[in-house]
């Protein structure tokens, strides 16, 4: 069972993002009904890495979130670390990619890919 999430109170993702989302998913031929997997698990310099990924459809227990047509899948023991995060897509001089601006992060790496509570 799937638990429909109130994108405001939980995470956030911004028009950027969606839309490199989007680009992903026709360039690698992934279907517009998939959804985005975003999750953290154990490990990095600080802790904790973010992940990002597409899933045909929702796992039991996940939080689903849809904001700009695209669903955001998110099992509860992630949402718990990313409750309040918006996630943003950079193209600027500083690098390529999915910025994950996480209020609940005590302590990130340099490379923004982990971080601790």
């Amino acid at each position: 069972m799937t638990t429909e999430t109130n994108i405001k109170s939980e995470i956030d993702i911004t028009e950027k993002a969606i839309n490199e989302v989007n680009r992903l998913k026709k360039e690698n031929n992934i279907p517009d009904t998939h959804g985005l997997r975003v999750g953290v698990k154990g490990g990095g310099c600080s802790g904790l890495t973010y992940q990002l990924g597409f899933d045909a459809e929702p796992k039991e227990g996940d939080a689903v979130i849809e904001k700009g047509g695209l669903k955001l899948y998110i099992d509860g023991k992630s949402l718990f670390y990313l409750s309040g995060t918006v996630l943003d897509f950079s193209d600027g001089l500083n690098g390529r990619g999915f910025v994950f601006n996480n209020p609940n992060a005590k302590k990130t790496c340099g490379c923004g890919e982990s971080f601790g509570v």
